[in-house]
């Protein structure tokens, strides 16, 4: 199983470290959809809430302040609750 990686309300400071502030942005509304990771995707949540469901895992709930690392290769359906607003790198 690929394994979603979770930092819960990371320090200020290490988000400055690693330019968060600096990277594109993404939205969108309430809404279900599939998606594939054909790069490695860190993200830190801005606002919202997404519960994504890997394909062969159980499902996981992020939320605004949630540094989150999504592994290359992965396959999942995000479901927004809440809309959202992400700051986001692709590796």
């Amino acid at each position: 199983m690929q394994e979603i990686k979770i930092t819960r309300n990371p320090p200020r400071e290490e988000l400055e470290k690693m330019g968060v502030w600096q990277w594109p942005t993404w939205g969108e509304k309430e809404s279900e959809f599939p998606w594939h990771y054909d790069q490695q995707e860190t993200c830190y949540i801005v606002e919202g809430e997404v519960e994504v469901t890997p394909e062969d895992g159980e499902p996981v709930v992020i939320k605004a302040g949630d540094l989150v690392t999504f592994p290359r290769g992965m396959s999942c359906t995000w479901k927004i609750n809440r809309a959202v607003s992400k700051h986001y790198r692709m590796e």
